[in-house]
This record gives C-alpha cells, sequence and structure tokens, in this order.
C-alpha cells in the first residue's frame, strides 16, 4: 500500500468512526492534538472530503465549546435525493464536483458501475474539451441526468 499523507488518514479514521455511528461530534484541537497537525488540516479534509456531494452533512460551531458534527446522510427517498443533489449547482458545475456526485449516485445503487463510468467519460474534460462553455455543458449534462433518474423508480 502507498504511503498516506495526514490529510489520508484523518479521513480514514473519521469514515472508520463514521462505520459504527451515523453521527459524530469531533473537537477540532482534541483532533489536531491526535494527528499532530494544524487544526486548519482537520477543516480542509471536512469541507473536502465530508461534502453533500458525498453523502455527509457537516454543522460546525465555533468557540471554546466549539464542535465538528458529521452525519451521514441516509437516502431513504432517492427521489428527494437526486432533487437535493440536483440544487446544489446552478449553471456551472467543476468535473471534481460532477464526479464526486456520479460516485455517490454508484455507491448508493442508483447507478450500475457501467452507468457511471459512461457517465464519467461523458463529462470529462476530454470529452468537453477545455473551453469556456465546459463547465456549463457538464451542469446541463448533470441536470439532466438526475432529472431523469429522479422519475424512474428505484427497484
Amino acid at each position: 500500500m502507498g504511503h498516506q499523507n495526514t490529510s489520508d488518514l484523518i479521513e480514514a479514521y473519521l469514515k472508520k468512526i463514521l462505520e459504527e455511528s451515523e453521527m459524530i461530534e469531533i473537537r477540532r484541537a482534541e483532533m489536531a492534538d491526535l494527528f499532530n497537525c494544524v487544526p486548519s488540516q482537520i477543516n480542509y479534509v471536512i469541507n473536502t472530503r465530508f461534502t453533500i456531494q458525498r453523502g455527509y452533512a457537516v454543522e460546525s460551531k465555533r468557540g471554546g465549546g466549539g464542535y465538528i458534527r458529521i452525519e451521514k446522510i441516509q437516502i431513504a427517498n432517492y427521489h428527494h435525493f437526486l432533487e437535493q443533489v440536483n440544487q446544489l449547482f446552478d449553471q456551472t458545475i467543476s468535473e471534481k464536483d460532477a464526479v464526486s456526485i456520479i460516485q455517490k449516485l454508484y455507491e448508493e445503487g442508483i447507478l450500475s458501475k457501467r452507468e457511471g463510468n459512461l457517465l464519467l467519460t461523458t463529462i470529462s474534460k476530454a470529452i468537453l474539451g477545455k473551453s469556456e462553455e465546459e463547465n456549463t455543458i457538464r451542469a446541463s449534462i448533470m441536470h439532466g441526468i438526475l432529472e431523469r433518474l429522479s422519475y424512474e423508480d428505484k427497484e
């Protein structure tokens, strides 16, 4: 296995806890001490790896008794979930964010591996090119996909 950086270790630690509990509360300073890093690195991991696109809701309270609450989003209603995801972006979306959404759809069983791979190709920079309209075209494709999926019944 390759070398893991501190951010990877923090992410793995939090995900391991979340496997056993739907929600966790952590303190930035305590986590920073545990991983021998600065509190801003904890913020970085949470802001980039525990996003709504990846299936997490994060609530943060700053100050002396501050905490960060991370909760796995339970997807009981696929239609509602797809509508929420569709509202995460407007007229543009980056390739990175679109990939995160497609990955979450696959993880939730909404897309098959084959469908996910086809969509990843469709929304890639290699296909859309590096034009000014790339993120706009990608957003249109993603909105269309999410709307179509929300009208289908989950088996």
